[in-house]
């Protein structure tokens, strides 16, 4: 939320692909499947360039040999003489030929058509394909990425970069081989008509390459720097809807605004000025292919007086010169989102190349079911390098003991938990459960043993029994509702409008955040984990509700092991360990009387927040 770090992203941004021939072979491996399609396509490209050529060159045979065929009529074409007999009226040549041209503009129409919807139905499932990999790779990423990159970024690498491609790649490639085989046939019937003609007609090329190459570059910069604006724009708009109440208690909507319009008119004015570079091009291009118009119709009136060409040829030549230099300005044109495709390919493969930096070892064992014993062998972590959040780290939870952590802020306790469930490795030093590091066995099978209930409660959008459930998508709806009652969640949920298949908004948002802490409270139960991590599980229910809470988990905990962060002195004072942390340390440890007797840190805690409570 603060436009400062998105506008030093911008800042940092690159100014050319790195590996444009790497890209394009990436992205040719996604349409490599296809190539069926994609030929069939490519023979329907033929066939429509075919058809618009000779809709082109059908006029000029019109003119030269029905139309006006002058004192010494033109010698047929072959083709002609096998459709008409020798002694064929002009009305009846004309009529074959218009029919002829009928047929070439219906043919073209039906090619296009058929090379559209295809390439529709290759580039969606391409979409399909790699936005499916994206999102199974952001669901693999270790919790470290996700610190260093926010959601909008991503969410906006899935969809937005991705349809650039699709759109470049898909359309974009079909316009772009089509627009290059017509412009070779145009060639091809230019100079065999007169190749005269066609020479002068190709004076202005020249200008138009050096026209297309200026602006091209200018373009690619403009539109890459629109790929990483938009995903800016992105990330903005999604952190502040996520933070929407924190906004407003702190009545920041003005200041929030005013940053998000920094974002904004970045992404605006990159667009603008890939605009510009566009809007600027075809004009250029415009006034050369007017200059080309303006060659064929003196030089070709030059050359009918003289008789070196027919006015069917220059009919024929104004008819492909206008149509010559129009490929030519769409391959520009394409030229340039070719080049945001690829900026937004190579961000896309930079979040699939991003490896996860929790990974189950080679050799990785499956985890046996577990009694719970649980060690911490001299464990040191950091999250960045010479900063340690936790220092020598060695307790051990014996199987059924709840071990309290207690500190205050910033001390490491919810890091310590986050080890145990392995969202971070370890520095130095080992944890084990019942013997078992946990960096030798897989992730699955650790964390399909374990609950967790988080401070930040998160409901997904679904029903209540769905999100129930998420603790174990196999149970009945009968073992939900139990699990319900467990965590004192049924009596709640028995007054929503549609009980447990009541619709929940994103987040739960329709629900109180005491509400939302016993849904997750029955998730975990649910699951029935051998070790159950509780951080600030009962932090935002009311005193009552807690009280509810607690005798549930007080039968949830028996026979369990669980490591419970919290202040409240209800869940401390039945702990069989409290492990009190200072600095990332250990600095005190031992039972709930013993540690009060003692009249160190936990006691000074304990006075100052937990005696109301007492």
């Amino acid at each position: 939320m603060f436009g400062a770090r998105h506008m030093r992203g911008l800042a940092q941004e690159a100014t050319k692909p790195t590996d444009v021939s790497g890209t394009l072979r990436r992205l040719w491996g996604y349409f490599r499947p296809f190539w069926v399609l994609l030929a069939v396509v490519g023979a329907l490209i033929v066939v429509s360039t075919l058809m618009q050529t000779l809709s082109l060159y059908l006029p000029g045979v019109a003119v030269n040999q029905f139309i006006d065929p002058g004192d010494q009529p033109q010698e047929r074409p072959l083709w002609l003489e096998w459709l008409l007999p020798p002694n064929a009226s002009r009305i009846t040549g004309l009529t074959v030929t218009m029919l002829l041209l009928l047929g070439a503009y219906l043919l073209n129409w039906a090619a296009m058509a058929g090379q559209f919807y295809l390439m529709t139905m290759v580039g969606q499932r391409v979409l399909l394909d790699m936005r499916t990999q994206i999102f199974e790779r952001i669901q693999t990423l270790s919790l470290g990425f996700f610190d260093r990159h926010e959601a909008g970024d991503l969410m906006s690498r899935l969809v937005n970069d991705t349809q650039v491609i699709n759109q470049a790649f898909g359309f974009g490639i079909v316009r772009l081989a089509s627009m290059s085989l017509r412009l070779v046939g145009i060639v091809a019937a230019m100079l065999l008509l007169n190749w005269r003609l066609a020479l002068a007609s190709f004076a202005v090329l020249p200008l138009m390459i050096l026209t297309t190459t200026v602006f091209s570059r200018r373009a690619r910069a403009a539109f890459r720097r629109t790929r990483q604006t938009i995903g800016d724009v992105s990330a903005e708009l999604q952190e502040n809807i996520a933070a929407v109440r924190e906004v407003q208690a702190f009545a920041r909507e003005e200041e929030n605004v005013a940053e998000f319009d920094q974002l904004n008119a970045a992404n605006r004015d990159a667009n603008v000025q890939a605009q510009s570079v566009l809007s600027a091009f075809s004009p250029a291009l415009d006034v050369l292919s007017t200059i080309a118009l303006a060659i064929v119709g003196g030089y070709g009136g030059y050359l009918v007086l003289h008789g070196a060409a027919t006015l069917g040829d220059i009919v024929s030549f104004l008819l492909y010169v206008r149509r010559f230099y129009e490929p030519i300005r769409m391959i520009a044109n394409l030229y340039a989102q070719l080049q945001a495709a690829i900026a937004g390919a190579e961000r896309i493969f930079e979040l699939l190349d991003t490896q996860p930096e929790i990974t189950d070892a080679p050799a990785a064992i499956t985890l046996p079911t577990i009694r719970g014993r649980v060690e911490f062998d001299h464990v040191t972590f950091a999250y960045q390098e010479e900063e340690p959040v936790l220092v020598d780290v060695d307790l051990t939870a014996e199987p059924g003991q709840t071990v309290a952590l207690v500190g205050p802020t910033g001390v490491g306790k919810t890091t310590l938990v986050s080890l145990l469930s392995r969202f971070y490795d370890t520095g130095q030093g080992a944890i084990r459960i019942d013997g078992h590091d946990v960096r030798q066995v897989t992730h699955e099978s650790l964390r399909r043993q374990m609950g967790i209930v988080l401070q930040d409660t998160f409901l997904f959008s679904g029903t209540v029994m769905e999100n129930i459930r998420y603790g174990q998508l196999e149970a009945s709806d009968e073992e939900v509702i139990a699990a319900a009652r467990l965590a004192n969640a049924d009596q709640f949920i028995a007054r929503v409008p549609e009980g447990y298949q009541t619709e929940l908004g994103e987040r739960g948002h329709n629900l109180s955040q005491g509400q939302r802490q016993l849904i997750a409270i029955a998730r975990a139960v649910l699951a029935d984990p051998r070790i159950l991590v509780l951080d600030e599980a009962t932090s935002s229910v009311d005193t009552r509700t807690e009280r509810l809470i607690q005798q549930a988990l007080d039968e949830l905990l028996k026979g369990r092991t669980s490591f419970v962060i919290a202040h409240r002195l209800s869940t401390i004072r039945n702990a069989d360990q409290v492990i009190v942390l200072e600095e990332g340390r250990i600095v005190e440890r031992g039972t709930h009387e013993g540690l009060l007797a003692a009249g160190d840190l936990y006691a000074e805690l304990y006075n100052s927040q937990f005696r109301r409570e007492g």
